[in-house]
């Protein structure tokens, strides 16, 4: 099998890469079929696939947003999110993906876009090569939508940080070597320069992982609790300047949101196609159940919303390439994107019928795991705040 990592460059770089993009599409269909294998049991164990993250890791995924210099592939956001939707599309275990894009969006992004030269020469090839799996800590116990009323604080004591506090719902945490956390180190200046990030050894003395947690969806995305017990963390582990986490966080989040609904995206096409097919062959009252309007109008609402997706996806993409903030389009499309992927699982379900509520169809998990986009990265309530905001309201 071809792996992606030694694919070659087909175009300048700073250009989108159609050749590129297209081969990583065609490779990424070879390793479906391991990407896949035992994804339904593993999800109702809520248990992690360990074989289907080496096939992962061997095709060469955990390395698409890291530099070739240090071993990765240098993607653009456009080439990045366009392949991640094909992975949505072919790859059924929705937690994979997920796993996939808090080791690229939560690490080496940060890493790779803030980090100084002996942090990505230390950490990037790592990362690239999944040698250390990442995870960022951001949410706590009495701050999630507003992040920065975190009370984890990491105290300067020469060449090191006194790293202390916890968080919880940590995406990663069980399977992680290298955790991104935030925390404040001049309580006296707020979000703006109150805060910076670490990267910080999850095996580090005084680093406690608590037990995995159980969650409706995104079951095989493990997910777990932190415990920061007076950790020390090398000045070197300091990513970008001391101060600078709000914007590293602000732009991270950019990239979750780019990344993780585009897996959702390639999602939505591969459950129209599936639900098309169902109502073309499922026989009631002599007919085909697509030839009833109540079907019929179903599945068009269903292709309305993924068309809606896929345009806020581009527009959001754009946004992001052209340089600007785009905070507005990524605002958007969160919303759009996560609220449409409720909408057409609710209706496969429905559709489906009986089969669509019973757990071997794997139709049903579809509905779990699009809920959960309406709460991370920002719940749908705060991404209204925020377009609203941003309309001058």
């Amino acid at each position: 099998m071809r792996t992606i990592r030694n694919l070659s460059r087909t175009t300048d770089a700073g250009t989108y890469r159609t050749d590129l993009v297209e081969t990583l599409a065609e490779a990424l269909d070879q390793w479906a079929p391991l990407l896949n294998e035992g994804w339904q049991a593993d999800d109702q164990a809520s248990t992690f696939g360990d074989s289907r993250w080496r096939a992962m890791v061997d095709a060469g995924l955990t390395g698409l947003s890291t530099s070739e210099e240090h071993g990765g592939m240098a993607l653009s956001v456009a080439e990045l999110t366009d392949v991640l939707v094909h992975l949505g599309y072919v790859c059924e275990d929705s937690g994979l993906g997920f796993s996939l894009a808090t080791h690229l969006c939560s690490t080496c992004i940060p890493i790779q876009h803030f980090g100084g030269d002996e942090l990505k020469s230390d950490l990037l090839p790592q990362l690239a090569a999944a040698e250390v799996v990442g995870a960022h800590a951001i949410t706590e116990p009495d701050s999630g939508s507003d992040a920065f009323a975190m009370k984890t604080h990491a105290i300067k004591d020469g060449n090191d940080y006194i790293l202390s506090g916890e968080k919880c719902y940590i995406s990663n945490a069980p399977i992680a070597d290298i955790c991104v956390v935030y925390a404040r180190t001049h309580p006296e200046k707020g979000a703006l320069g109150g805060f910076s990030a670490f990267a910080v050894d999850c095996n580090a003395d005084g680093f406690t992982i608590g037990k995995s947690r159980k969650k409706m969806g995104l079951r095989t995305a493990p997910m777990a609790d932190l415990y920061f017990d007076d950790v020390r963390v090398p000045e070197s582990r300091l990513i970008g300047r001391e101060g600078q986490g709000f914007s590293i966080l602000d732009y991270v989040m950019k990239w979750e949101i780019l990344c993780v609904f585009a897996l959702q995206v390639g999602e939505m096409r591969r459950q129209l196609e599936r639900c098309i097919s169902f109502a073309k062959s499922r026989q009631q009252f002599g007919a085909a159940i697509g030839s009833y309007q109540a079907i019929s109008h179903r599945v068009s609402d269903m292709h309305i919303r993924l068309e809606n997706a896929r345009n806020w996806l581009g527009r959001a993409v754009n946004a992001m390439e052209g340089g600007g903030q785009a905070s507005l389009e990524i605002a958007s499309a969160k919303l759009a994107i996560s609220e449409a992927h409720v909408a057409n699982s609710m209706d496969a379900v429905t559709l489906h019928g009986g089969a669509g509520y019973m757990l071997e169809t794997g139709i049903e998990s579809h509905l779990r795991n699009a809920i959960g986009g309406l709460i991370y990265s920002g719940s749908s309530d705060i991404q209204k705040n925020r377009i609203s905001a941003m309309l001058g309201l």
